[in-house]
């Protein structure tokens, strides 16, 4: 899937807005549903918030194990890209990189993939954006969670 937009290290995160939409709804629908409680309780009323607020945690676990999967295909996904570009005796740097390092690294071309593994490991580099700072030829990932 290709976008006509550019991205980079400035805008790259993604922001699921439908999902934002529905969690404030269901959120404002809960804070309603305590109000009405407190006005007239009633087992429907108290219910009715227990429902809200299971709906509420519900859509913060999809989202969250949908996430995980996509790390976890991140992280297959890089390994056998460095399996594929790194000579056979570098290979096993493979194995030293964080799941938090594979993914900033994903957006790197194959280019420079290599040496800018070489660099985060030298320094000790750990933070995603630190990494993701010094990628040069930003490769776009639009099919994300």
């Amino acid at each position: 899937m290709s976008d006509e937009r550019t991205q980079s290290v400035a805008n790259h995160r993604a922001i699921p807005q439908n999902f934002l939409i529905a969690i404030f709804i269901l959120a404002v629908d809960v804070i309603l549903r305590i109000w009405y409680t407190i006005q007239a309780p009633s087992f429907g009323t108290i219910w009715s918030v227990v429902v809200g607020a299971a709906l509420i945690a519900l859509f913060f676990n999809a989202r969250r194990n949908a996430l995980t999967n996509q790390d976890r295909i991140i992280r297959l996904e890089m390994r056998l890209r460095l399996y594929r570009l790194l000579d056979a005796e570098k290979r096993d740097v493979i194995r030293k990189l964080t799941l938090p390092q594979l993914i900033a690294l994903r957006f790197a071309s194959d280019a420079e993939l290599p040496a800018l593994v070489d660099a985060v490991l030298a320094e000790n580099i750990t933070k995603q954006n630190d990494i993701k700072q010094r990628i040069k030829d930003w490769q776009a990932d639009w099919v994300r969670v």
